[in-house]
């Protein structure tokens, strides 16, 4: 004999297995497809000090880019250190010790205006369990200098480290510019460089923690990808 008690459970089970279920299973596929175009989707960004109009869009580099990427560091470097920086870029994305690396550029209103370079590296002792990227090269349009085109690379470039399990972050450069970023003296924390930096210099070399809790508990010497191993690279 049915009872009511049972219908009204049938009547339950039917709903989950016919209607709700469907519609987790639906919602899973959904979350899954849409997780997939955001990360195959530019991201845009407007810069406070752009023109109004202007839009600018991070996404990772193609090879159909390398020619703009090789205008943007000889404008940024220029003609005396320019040609070195192209052929240190070009090394780099062909470099199987660099990789894996991320190459980002930032356009304009669909013009490349900037590019950033992050490449693996080790630390040594090599019995420490972390992942490390450097910073190399970092360059913006001379022209479009100054108004946040490069802050706006690094802190794309670090978040998608962050989410790709990076740990640290290492990057030879001026002083004053890149601890607006997060980036702290290396030296300081005993993190070495892969060639000596005169103490002069001391504070160019930095370091950048993405996993809360390393600095401070490991310490060791950077090396980094073969091509980058030059020590004319090393020199702020």
């Amino acid at each position: 004999m049915i009872t009511a008690d049972m219908a009204k459970t049938w009547k339950i089970q039917s709903y989950f297995f016919h209607v709700l279920l469907p519609i987790r299973q639906y919602m899973e596929i959904f979350s899954i497809v849409y997780k997939q175009y955001m990360e195959n989707i530019p991201l845009i960004n407007t810069v406070g000090r752009l023109n109004k109009d202007d839009i600018l869009m991070i996404r990772r580099t193609t090879d159909s880019d390398r020619a703009a990427i090789r205008d943007i560091h000889m404008s940024a470097f220029g003609k005396a250190q320019g040609q070195e920086i192209v052929e240190l870029v070009n090394g780099l994305l062909g470099d199987e010790t660099a990789k894996p690396l991320l190459s980002l550029v930032a356009e304009i209103n669909e013009k490349i205006i900037g590019h950033i370079l992050f490449t693996r590296a080790i630390l040594q002792p090599g019995d420490q369990d972390v992942s490390v990227r450097i910073l190399a090269p970092l360059a913006v349009s001379r022209e479009l200098q100054g108004k946040g085109i490069g802050g706006s690379l690094i802190m794309e470039g670090l978040k998608q480290l962050a989410e790709s399990g990076v740990d640290l972050v290492f990057v030879l450069g001026h002083p004053s510019y890149y601890p607006m970023y997060g980036f702290r003296p290396a030296g300081a924390f005993g993190f070495e460089a892969p060639f000596p930096i005169p103490s002069a210099q001391a504070d160019a070399w930095m370091v950048q923690e993405l996993k809360p809790g390393l600095i401070g508990n490991i310490q060791g010497t950077i090396r980094c990808a073969e091509v980058l191993d030059e020590p004319q690279h090393w020199r702020e």
